[in-house]
């Protein structure tokens, strides 16, 4: 396996938008990152024996953990030059592997809402602990964006890719919000069939809507340039959410998505402010 990964987001994507306003030397930091977990990410769902993948993920450390010890090659130079640049922390990379790994050990399916937020953390809020110090933001507002912003993005893709992530046996909608609804199944397809569908996607919207609202008091407060690529990000993934409570939960539940229309709206509003 070579780490040398050529992928960038794909142009017109959430992703890309917000990340292209930064300086250069910034922006290629962040898709330096996003090379990272891009391909992390990307071990989950190989086509490959779960021991194969645990041992794929074991590689990532190993090659991580080389780059703090001082060992890089060809093909970990630029993640290095970048940990080096931004100060960024050994712990949040080996988190998104973790976070990976919680999807490659077992099939998630209903988990507790505490393993849920770890999950968040470890796949979405780590990778923000990431990102911040690349945004020029101060640790301590850092750290609390990253927590708050982090699962407010993540529990989005999840009400987002219900049937998506139904398709590969898992089901991230939390164990005590199912129970509530009378849902007591944690095979995908049977609980997202269920006519109170409804409640636990509600619960866990209303949860990413607490956690927006904290990123945007949050980012109130923070300097403007520091925040522009996150204040992007959260604009696009809350229009999703409205989107997705807009249309509802009950099955058929047709795709979502933001225009690029709204896109350039969103980017100009993040320079006006």
């Amino acid at each position: 396996m070579s780490v040398e990964a050529t992928e960038r987001p794909e142009a017109g994507s959430s992703f890309y938008s917000a990340m292209r306003i930064l300086p250069r030397t910034q922006r290629e930091a962040m898709f330096e990152i996003y090379r990272f977990c891009r391909r992390v990410d990307d071990i989950a769902d190989a086509d490959t024996s779960r021991a194969g993948r645990l041992a794929a993920l074991d590689w990532w450390r190993e090659e991580i953990a080389d780059i703090y010890q001082g060992h890089v090659t060809d093909g970990t130079a630029r993640l290095a030059r970048v940990i080096h640049q931004f100060e960024l922390e050994q712990s949040n990379f080996m988190a998104v592997i973790d976070g990976v790994e919680m999807d490659v050990i077992d099939d998630v399916r209903a988990p507790a809402l505490a393993r849920l937020d770890l999950y968040c953390d470890r796949v979405a809020s780590a990778v923000g602990r990431l990102s911040t110090p690349v945004f020029g933001m101060a640790p301590v507002p850092g750290e609390r964006l990253a927590h708050h912003l982090g699962r407010a993005l993540q529990l989005t893709n999840i009400l987002r890719d219900l049937d998506e992530d139904a398709e590969k046996n898992r089901l991230y909608l939390p164990r005590e919000s199912l129970s509530e609804a009378g849902i007591y199944s944690d095979e995908p397809d049977v609980a997202l069939r269920h006519p109170n569908i409804p409640w636990p996607c509600n619960e866990l919207a209303k949860i990413a809507r607490m956690h927006f609202a904290a990123s945007d008091e949050i980012m109130a407060y923070s300097a403007r340039r520091t925040v522009r690529a996150p204040r992007i990000m959260a604009d696009v993934y809350r229009s999703i959410l409205d989107q997705l409570e807009q249309r509802g939960w009950v099955a058929p539940r047709h795709a979502v998505g933001v225009s690029r229309g709204r896109i350039g709206f969103i980017l100009l509003r993040a320079f006006m402010l």
